[in-house]
């Protein structure tokens, strides 16, 4: 069994209105409490990390199998957004969409569209960031099929 160990390393004056840094390699930014939430929207915020990060996994996951299944991809785009619920002050990530866009050549066979459908919503089954989020987040998908 391969393990892969992924590392952060993050900074915080103190206070809920302060700003941080974390560093995680590739990813360095300030954070902060989102301004929506009260804070002072300085940088990233959790909310959109937890996105970002179910966001990229999907989408990097369909393009994969979209490349294993071999079908002649054009073009594609996501548009993805978080819902957090505020109930008696505790908030909680309520839920995720995916909008995906998926286009293939005009040369496509039906088949090939077909497929297409099917890959969509099993990547989001099959990415380990929806995995680990299973039971807690929604996940819905709204694709579009060109």
């Amino acid at each position: 069994m391969a393990e892969h160990h992924f590392h952060l390393q993050a900074q915080w004056p103190g206070g809920r209105n302060s700003a941080g840094y974390i560093d995680a390699g590739n990813l360095q930014t300030k954070i902060s409490i989102p301004a929506e939430m009260g804070g002072p929207g300085i940088g990233t915020n959790p909310d959109e990390m937890l996105l970002g990060a179910a966001a990229t996994c999907y989408f990097i996951t369909l393009a994969a199998m979209i490349e294993r299944a071999d079908l002649p991809l054009k073009e594609m785009a996501l548009e993805s957004e978080g819902i957090v619920d505020v109930t008696n002050g505790v908030f909680t990530y309520k839920r995720i969409i995916h909008r995906p866009t998926v286009s293939l050549t005009e040369n496509a066979e039906e088949k090939a569209y077909m497929l297409l459908e099917r890959l969509i919503y099993k990547a989001e089954q099959t990415c380990m960031i929806s995995k680990a989020i299973k039971g807690n987040v929604e996940i819905e998908l709204e694709a579009t099929i060109r």
